[in-house]
C-alpha cells in the first residue's frame, strides 16, 4: 500500500486569506484509493452546506429534502473538496467533485481542460462528512477499476475550493504552479501512487 500525507496551500492573495489548515492522508492499496481531507481553523467564516437527513412524514413514508445528497455540477461555486487523478505520461485525467452536502461529480478530460465529460462510470460516489471537535473531516473510499487498471501508475493533485460566507473564493492545492490559480495543470499533481 502506498500511504502519503498532505498539506494545502492557499493560492496567494492580496486579499485576507480564512484562517484555515487543511490536511490529510491519501493512499492506494491494489486499485482502491482512500483519501481523507481534515479542514481545521475558524470554520464559521465557511460557507459549508450539509446533506440534510430524510425525515418521516406525520402521515407515514418518508419525505425527501430536496438536497438528498446527488451527482450535481458546477460544485467548485462553493466550498468544494477536489482531487484530480492524471494516468502518468498520459494526457488523460480525471476531476473529482465532493461537496460537504454529499453531492458529487467525476468528469473526464482529454487533456488540459479538454473534452470535458461527465464519467459515467460512476453511478454513485459515497463519502463521508463529519463535524468533529477539532474541525471537518472527509473521508472517500474509491475504486478506480472502472477507469484505469491497478498496474498503472497515477499522479494526484488534491484541492479545495474555500467560499466564504461573504461570497469570497479561496483556492488551495498541494502546490500552484501556474499564474493563475488553475488545479488542471498536470504538473501540480505532485502525488504518485
Amino acid at each position: 500500500m502506498n500511504d502519503q500525507t498532505f498539506s494545502l496551500q492557499p493560492f496567494p492573495s492580496t486579499k485576507s486569506l480564512p484562517n484555515l489548515r487543511i490536511a490529510g492522508n491519501i493512499a492506494r492499496n491494489g486499485n482502491k484509493v482512500v483519501i481523507r481531507y481534515m479542514l481545521e481553523g475558524n470554520l464559521k467564516e465557511i460557507a459549508l452546506a450539509f446533506a440534510q437527513r430524510l425525515v418521516e412524514k406525520p402521515t407515514g413514508g418518508i419525505a425527501s429534502p430536496s438536497n438528498t445528497p446527488s451527482r450535481k455540477h458546477e460544485l467548485w461555486k462553493d466550498t468544494c473538496f477536489e482531487f484530480f487523478i492524471g494516468i502518468k505520461d498520459s494526457l488523460r485525467y480525471w476531476e473529482f467533485n465532493l461537496s460537504p452536502a454529499g453531492h458529487w461529480n467525476v468528469y473526464r478530460f482529454d487533456g488540459y481542460r479538454e473534452g470535458m465529460q461527465e464519467e459515467t462510470a460512476f453511478e454513485k460516489l459515497p463519502f463521508n462528512v463529519q463535524n468533529q471537535a477539532e474541525g471537518l473531516a472527509l473521508v472517500l473510499d474509491v475504486d478506480l477499476d472502472k477507469i484505469v487498471s491497478a498496474d498503472q501508475a497515477i499522479e494526484v493533485g488534491i484541492t479545495i475550493v474555500i467560499k466564504d460566507r461573504d461570497g469570497e473564493v479561496t483556492y488551495w492545492a498541494l502546490t500552484h504552479r501556474g499564474a493563475e490559480a488553475d488545479f488542471h495543470l498536470q504538473d501540480s499533481f505532485i502525488i504518485e501512487l
